[in-house]
């Protein structure tokens, strides 16, 4: 094709900002979803807590997700149980994971999309493996991409159930959809880069 666009693939494994704008190009995420993501801030920001509650409910409901929260956290100086069966909402590593969590929701809603944004969004899923976090935690990506499925499901179950209305509702609910699956690969170019370099060692 004559306007066929020229993408430098070796430059989108290792710039960020340009690999998100292929990314957001790609997929249509524009200013305007941007825009309708900030715009839903005074309906999601009072949900947050709640949001964050669902999300380590289902984390501690089984052994597989809940063990990472055993380990010291990256960051965290307080105390540690050192036992999986007493892992808890009441437990002070998961709270300051917790916090963690809200402040990303703030993040999404508060943020302008720029190369700072990039940046934490790449930062995100470098965190959750031993190339920038705990080095005794290592969490598998089905792990991971099961943890983005449950954001993206509550986040629409809140949008569904706000009071706006339909159009506005479904530009949100797509604008939230395009910016998971950006986050999700995000994630998932790390857990990619740390195989090929196993492999290659």
């Amino acid at each position: 094709m004559a306007n066929m666009q020229q993408i430098d693939e070796e430059r989108l494994e290792v710039d960020s900002k340009y690999r998100f704008d292929f990314l957001a190009e790609f997929i249509g995420f524009t200013s305007e979803d941007a825009a309708a993501i900030q715009a839903f801030a005074p309906h999601l920001g009072p949900k947050i807590p709640d949001l964050v509650n669902q999300t380590y409910k289902q984390l501690l409901r089984y052994d597989a997700t809940a063990r990472h929260f055993v380990p010291r956290q990256h960051g965290y100086k307080g105390g540690v149980s050192g036992c999986l069966e007493k892992i808890d909402f009441d437990d002070p590593q998961i709270k300051f994971r917790m916090d963690h969590l809200n402040r990303y929701f703030v993040q999404l809603i508060g943020r302008s999309y720029d190369e700072k944004m990039v940046l934490y969004l790449d930062m995100v899923g470098k965190i959750h493996t031993t190339k920038a976090g705990s080095k005794e935690i290592e969490i598998p990506l089905i792990q991971m991409s099961a943890l983005m499925g449950l954001i993206s499901d509550l986040l629409n179950d809140l949008i569904l159930d706000s009071p706006l209305d339909k159009q506005v509702m479904k530009k949100t609910v797509k604008a939230f959809s395009k910016l998971l699956w950006i986050q999700t690969d995000f994630i998932t170019r790390h857990y990619l880069n740390h195989e090929e370099a196993v492999a290659a060692s």
